[in-house]
C-alpha cells in the first residue's frame, strides 16, 4: 500500500447500492467519497469540532469523477486519498477508490475544497495549523484526473 495516499475510507456495496444494472450507481460513488474527504479533512485538523467552534465550512467547488471499474453487491472498497495543492483559501485532492479484492482503480474523484466563514458565506484563509499538516501530505505531484 502506498503510504504517500493515506486510507479514509473503507466499505462494502450492498444490494440497495445498486441499480437495476446490477452496478453501484452514482449517487453512492458520491457518498462514499464524501465520507472519504470528510475523513482527509479531519485528519488535518478541519474536524466538525473546529468547524462548530470557529464558525466555518468547507464545501466542494469543484468535483470531478472518473469511473474506471464497476462495482457489484459484496464488493468490499477502501478509498485513499492525497493533496494535489494547498492554496491559501482552499485545498486541491484526488480520491482513489479501489476494489480491495482485485486492487484496482474503480473511480476517482478530484475536488477543490474551500475553507469558507460560514456566516458570510465567503472564502476565508486556511488556519496555519491546518497549511503545516496539509503540507507533508502534498507529497504526490498533481495529476490530472481524465
Amino acid at each position: 500500500m502506498d503510504p504517500e495516499k493515506p486510507i479514509t475510507y473503507r466499505g462494502t456495496i450492498y444490494p440497495w447500492h445498486c441499480d437495476h444494472m446490477g452496478h453501484m450507481n452514482v449517487m453512492w460513488y458520491a457518498g462514499k467519497f464524501d465520507e472519504a474527504s470528510w475523513s482527509l479533512l479531519a485528519s488535518v485538523g478541519l474536524t466538525a469540532a473546529y468547524l462548530r467552534d470557529h464558525g466555518r465550512g468547507m464545501v466542494a467547488a469543484e468535483q470531478h469523477v472518473t469511473y474506471r471499474k464497476e462495482l457489484v453487491a459484496g464488493d468490499t472498497v477502501f478509498v485513499r486519498s492525497f493533496v494535489n495543492e494547498v492554496r491559501d483559501k482552499a485545498m486541491v485532492f484526488t480520491h482513489e477508490m479501489v476494489n480491495a479484492h482485485t486492487l484496482e482503480v474503480a473511480a476517482t474523484a478530484r475536488f477543490v475544497g474551500v475553507h469558507i466563514d460560514r456566516a458570510t458565506r465567503r472564502a476565508c484563509p486556511l488556519p496555519p495549523q491546518v497549511r503545516a499538516a496539509l503540507q507533508p501530505l502534498h507529497l504526490v505531484p498533481q495529476e490530472r484526473v481524465t
